[in-house]
């Protein structure tokens, strides 16, 4: 149990968001008069740092659990000052036969807790923080459905990146993230064309293919690991790397003697879509 000593708890705001992290490091409980404390805080909250409130939240993302320090604050009724983007995603419905967890913030928050067990990469962690933003902005009368929630969430993740100033490559991260997770759930059935330029955009971005299958598995609350050796060779993390590796511009010069150039780009992605059409499993 974490518990203020005194009422000079109250004399840095900045411990509002160190009992969280500390919440979250120790998989503790707050007490209920530290978290009133708290409460009286709120509005002293806006005069930290950016830099400050992005350490805490930095060291919360490296625990294991990481959704304690974002429940905390919730408590506190402080989620909305410096994460107010993660605050609107509670109450947004999602379908129970897919989200049986319950509205946007519960899936978030198991998400990111579920990024947790699969890699000790922050940026992953951040990205599967922020990748479902764009739900915290449809409109109720859509109720369960998210359409669009992709590209409205783009914006949202600039916004709170922004905010509380994440490096830039968190930012670049989890605009991927909030951009294509849809798209990687639903690779297999995308046409070969459309499968390659995912493949391509996904594998220059910060996030990598193998940063956005982490952050799919997490939207799909699918941590298990992969025991058949066919299922795993279907991944389009692992689909897009031998595709990668075995076609590139190495490659097309000695086939089809093309120089440098658009021309090279072209026909490189040509014969990927050529390639991809030729692979026989299931792609997930």
């Amino acid at each position: 149990m974490i518990r203020a000593t005194s009422i000079k708890f109250k004399e840095d705001p900045l411990r509002v968001y160190r009992v969280a992290r500390f919440a979250s490091e120790l998989n503790f409980a707050v007490a209920e008069d530290t978290i009133n404390l708290m409460k009286e805080l709120k509005k002293e909250l806006n005069t930290l740092s950016a830099e400050r409130v992005f350490c805490e939240l930095r060291k919360s993302l490296a625990t294991d659990k990481p959704s304690i320090f974002f429940e905390v604050l919730k408590q506190a009724e402080v989620l909305d000052v410096h994460f107010k983007e993660i605050y609107d995603l509670v109450g947004s419905e999602q379908p129970i036969k897919y989200h049986p967890e319950g509205d946007s913030y519960n899936h978030t928050m198991l998400a990111v807790d579920n990024s947790a067990k699969l890699t000790d990469d922050i940026v992953i962690r951040y990205s599967t923080l922020v990748h479902d933003l764009g739900k915290g902005t449809t409109p109720k009368e859509i109720y369960p459905h998210h359409y669009g929630h992709e590209e409205r969430g783009v914006e949202l993740v600039r916004i709170l990146s922004n905010r509380i100033k994440v490096p830039t490559i968190w930012k670049k991260a989890g605009i991927t993230a909030c951009k294509e997770h849809m798209r990687g759930g639903i690779f297999g059935k995308m046409t070969p064309e459309k499968q390659v330029s995912f493949i391509e955009r996904v594998s220059k971005s910060p996030l990598g293919l193998e940063g956005l299958q982490i952050v799919v598995y997490c939207d799909r609350n699918r941590i298990g690991t992969i025991d058949d050796e066919e299922e795993k060779q279907c991944t389009f993390v692992n689909i897009g790397k031998k595709l990668l590796n075995e076609i590139d511009g190495k490659y097309i010069k000695e086939k089809y003697n093309i120089k440098e150039g658009l021309e090279l780009g072209k026909k490189i992605h040509e014969e990927r879509v050529k390639r991809m059409r030729g692979y026989k499993c299931q792609i997930h």
